[in-house]
């Protein structure tokens, strides 16, 4: 198509499309992008505003990741325009965003994608599972927002497949966003897997380059950032998890990647109050699944004393009762999980754990090596994994066995700990499993955890064939 007598380049065109980006953060020479600016294939805006109050003071507003937080603005002598600018810091992880930068959002044709695509899936569903399946492809075909309330192992991803499917032979562009790096590194293998001629892309801190256009693309919520009106459809995975609840910005980030009337898909095991209310009162569909895909109960966390974990941990010795949970994983040849409530406490015990088994590991969100580590534990070549937080979902170990240490601390809250308890018993070969919440007292969030796991598994009923 011609713009002002050029024509688009595909490659420019499928770069820009969607996204918005300073010239500097792209492939292309400034005399190319330039030429494209003076034919009116991109509008122009400034990566920082600045409103001015009824006060005359003066607000600052991010276009890029839509901060407004007044304290996340920081003034500064530019040296490249030679004024004094401002720029965010809240999205300074991704490039410093200035006053005296310039965002291109691409204004010229728009890519058209295949609407042939094979669907590589021979997995059955439960009724359950159907049930939430169909109510989701409706949805998506009324263009209505959608809520999916499953338990931990239900097969969330699974009940995904058919409405993405429907998507893709729609021609439509789709993004599934979640919170945490993990989640997007264990769900882009099986898409891959299940739609093996569609282009795919994951992106997350530091993915490598991908080829392509992608037609689907599977994210973290903070690469949202970088797109504006690119997608069909939006579902964000793990909708509950941290930082996502609690940074407005990341919600108004899947607001800004979503073309007009492009419906939204929440999916979580935990859903907070506010957005079952929400849900409700908004009209969205709904599809709750209170049991796992293979029929089995949640397994109920018990709870340990471990007094004084940390002064021992301190000293340089493992408590005793959980030094002996630890032998017995490896005399039995379980793949463990053991959550710290820091990263400090964790990182003074992980050469103490290295005396009971020197292969054992630890993990955490600033680990370089963290999806490494987490392979290694799922191809057998450790025994088992120290972690934070970081892992409480979105990671699938067969036979893994799963303790807390002090779940007592404020960072487990409830559904924090629900999704802990969720990483076990999910494989339909291993649907029990050991969950044990380790602590200095019992709190109030451990209480409610293990209270909504057993009304759960009330909900749920006796055990049903398993499907997929």
């Amino acid at each position: 198509m011609k713009y002002k007598g050029i024509i688009a380049e595909p490659e420019m065109r499928d770069f820009f499309a969607g996204k918005i980006c300073p010239p500097e953060h792209t492939p292309f020479s400034k005399e190319k992008i330039h030429q494209y600016i003076e034919k009116c294939f991109f509008k122009i805006t400034p990566a920082i505003s600045i409103e001015q109050s009824i006060f005359s003071k003066k607000k600052y507003i991010c276009n890029r990741c839509l901060n407004d937080n007044q304290e996340e603005f920081v003034e500064f002598d530019c040296a490249r325009c030679g004024k004094v600018c401002v720029y965010c810091r809240h999205c300074i992880n991704m490039g410093r965003m200035t006053s005296c930068t310039e965002l291109l959002l691409w204004n010229g044709p728009m890519p058209k994608f295949p609407k042939r695509h094979d669907f590589k899936w021979n997995g059955t569903f439960t009724k359950l599972q159907q049930k939430a399946s169909n109510e989701l492809l409706e949805s998506m075909k009324e263009r209505r927002n959608h809520l999916l309330h499953a338990v931990c192992g239900a097969g969330k991803t699974e009940i995904l497949f058919p409405a993405v499917f429907h998507c893709l032979q729609k021609g439509l562009r789709i993004c599934i966003a979640s919170p945490r790096t993990d989640v997007v590194l264990e769900l882009f293998p099986r898409f891959q897997q299940v739609f093996p001629n569609t282009i795919i892309h994951a992106l997350y801190g530091d993915a490598p380059k991908q080829k392509g256009l992608a037609q689907l693309v599977i994210a973290t919520t903070h690469q949202l950032y970088r797109f504006e009106k690119a997608f069909d459809v939006v579902i964000v995975d793990e909708a509950d998890a941290f930082p996502y609840t609690f940074d407005l910005t990341l919600q108004k980030a899947v607001r800004k990647a979503k073309r007009q009337g492009a419906p939204v898909a929440l999916v979580t095991a935990t859903p907070s109050v506010a957005l079952l209310s929400k849900a409700k009162k908004e009209g969205w569909g709904y599809s709750f699944i209170s049991k796992r895909y293979h029929g089995h109960p949640l397994p109920v966390p018990r709870f340990e004393p471990l007094w004084f974990y940390e002064r021992q941990i301190n000293k340089g010795r493992i408590p005793k009762k959980l030094a002996q949970w630890t032998k017995i994983r490896i005399e039995r040849k379980e793949p463990f999980f053991i959550f710290f409530p820091t990263v400090q406490l964790m990182q003074q015990a992980g050469p103490l754990f290295q005396q009971i088994h020197p292969d054992i590991l630890s993990v955490h969100a600033k680990d370089p090596d963290r999806k490494e580590k987490v392979m290694k534990l799922r191809n057998e070549e450790i025994p088992g994994l120290l972690t934070t937080t970081i892992l409480e979902r979105g990671v699938t170990i067969r036979n893994v066995q799963v303790a807390v240490v002090g779940a007592e601390s404020k960072i487990f809250t409830s559904s924090a700990l629900i999704q802990i308890s969720g990483r076990v018993g999910r494989n339909a070969n291993y649907p029990k499993g050991d969950i044990v919440f380790f602590h200095h007292g019992i709190s109030a969030q451990m209480d409610a955890a293990r209270n909504e796991i057993l009304r759960l598994n009330w909900e749920g009923g006796p055990n049903e064939p398993h499907g997929n």
